[in-house]
């Protein structure tokens, strides 16, 4: 009688472990990145759905089928009315990892995985940030990248990172017929999807070489639009939410957690305009600012690319004005960095090609390390015994080109470049200054440009690959 009781008892448990479920709906998705604290650690949340009511709910972290040391099976939330929450705390760096949940006493179960807890980057700006590199010899995808696209969907990060056709937020649309957005989906969108040459950019590979550099993961998040201009980014349009490109950008922001360790920009060419140029560095200055205050991070990092070529002689000066207000925007606003891109190579009359987006996001991986100096920065330009002397500093050991140094003209005031350079060279005596043997007689009121024009060729770097901005006018003492 006694064993026969046993099994009814056993067997009615079992159907009763067998009735349990469990879900995760909330707080982590598999691909998902948290940014890490000071610490080098992350809390996850997690929530879900359960039919256990007064049952413990108990998670543990596991990577590569190994348990983390020190996150075996613990309590994390009791079920009530059907649900529970709770928080792993303490993840540390790294991953891929899986967390796994079940119900305390019963056979249900739920996990997700591949998460990482590393530094997350915000991708914003227009184009080139979004990227039209050609889709050949393409950055690797690496399992410690990952990308939260566009149609907010957390994945392991590979070329294009941005397909705005298939975006959440209405912004990011294009225009059909009838000049209304629309969005693609369904097989239009994976048609699309396939057939697409190019959308290579600078976010992949930056991503790539700071988890070379450091180990830590990295998260990207994907929120720039090409053709898009400062106005079209302002803050002040925050309230329309993804009506807006900043209000798109933010809560793209807070759903991905509230929290990144910086933002990688890439605009200026739509500002390159005698209306919009003139007020380009104040409203670049303002929108960092609020992007400080929005994320509730006032120090976060801003680095930026100075905008390079385009092969068109539309508005020359204020092409030229955008890029002198950019470098000089780096010694106003604080914790940002510019890296140069007029010598990089391009793949149409605007674009920078795929090899050399590899090249801007090693630039830009450097500046966020802090493992090199910034890269040749102007200071002054004396003219002396009919050699103009150009001094820089932030150089990383000693100035190079690739053949005889190009880029550099002399004008008087904001006119045409006068033919006097007829040699460039690093001084012998001091590898950080370019010594510029001119013919004839410096005018009055001379003036330094590096970079002159949409199309110039430039080629001066330093050691490390970092090159130099575009700049001037620059007296010349």
């Amino acid at each position: 009688m006694k064993a026969g009781l046993a099994g009814i008892s056993a067997l009615f448990c079992a159907l009763s472990l067998q009735a349990a479920t469990l879900r995760i709906t909330g707080g982590v998705v598999d691909y998902q990145v948290f940014q890490r604290g000071a610490d080098n650690r992350a809390d996850i949340a997690v929530s879900g759905s359960s039919d256990a009511n007064g049952k413990t709910v108990e998670a543990r972290l596991v990577r590569k089928q190994v348990l983390v040391l020190g996150f075996d099976w613990m309590p994390l939330g009791q079920v009530a009315g059907g649900r529970f929450s709770g928080q792993l705390k303490g993840v540390p760096a790294g991953g891929p990892y899986r967390i796994e949940l079940r119900v305390a006493g019963t056979d249900a179960s739920a996990a997700v995985d591949n998460v990482l807890v590393g530094d997350l980057w915000v991708l914003a700006g227009q184009s080139n940030m979004q990227g039209v590199g050609d889709l050949v010899d393409t950055t690797m995808p690496h399992e410690l990248v990952h990308n939260f696209d566009m149609a907010d969907h957390w994945l392991v990060a590979e070329e294009p990172l941005h397909t705005l056709a298939g975006a959440t937020d209405r912004v990011h649309w294009p225009l059909n017929a009838q000049k209304q957005p629309e969005r693609y989906e369904g097989e239009r969108l994976a048609k699309y999807v396939a057939e697409r040459k190019k959308g290579a950019g600078l976010g992949l590979p930056f991503a790539v070489e700071m988890v070379r550099a450091t180990g830590v993961p990295v998260g990207l998040l994907a929120c720039a639009h090409g053709g898009t201009s400062m106005d079209q980014w302002s803050p002040a349009l925050k309230d329309k939410g993804g009506d807006s490109l900043y209000g798109s950008m933010l809560r793209r922001f807070r759903l991905a957690g509230g929290k990144v360790k910086g933002v990688l920009w890439y605009q200026g060419e739509s500002d390159a305009s005698p209306k919009a140029a003139p007020e380009f560095q104040a409203k670049f200055e303002r929108f960092v600012a609020a992007v400080r205050e929005d994320f509730g991070q006032p120090e976060i990092p801003f680095y930026y690319v100075q905008i390079g070529r385009h092969v068109n002689n539309q508005n020359v000066a204020e092409w030229n004005a955008v890029q002198e207000m950019q470098r000089k925007a780096e010694q106003t606003i604080p914790n940002s960095g510019l890296v140069p891109a007029i010598d990089v190579s391009l793949d149409d009359g605007i674009h920078v090609g795929t090899q050399d987006l590899k090249m801007l996001g090693k630039r830009l991986a450097n500046l966020a390390l802090g493992r090199t100096k910034r890269g040749p920065r102007p200071i002054a330009a004396t003219f002396s015994n009919g050699v103009v002397r150009v001094a820089f500093a932030e150089v990383n050991g000693k100035l190079t080109s690739e053949g005889r140094i190009s880029g550099f003209s002399i004008h008087v005031g904001s006119g045409e470049p006068l033919p006097l350079i007829f040699k460039a060279r690093v001084d012998p005596q001091d590898p950080s200054a370019v010594l510029l043997s001119i013919g004839g007689k410096l005018p009055e009121g001379a003036v330094l440009h590096y970079g002159y024009g949409k199309d110039p060729y430039c080629n001066l770097r330093d050691e490390a690959g970092m090159g130099t901005p575009v700049f001037g006018p620059m007296a010349i003492q």
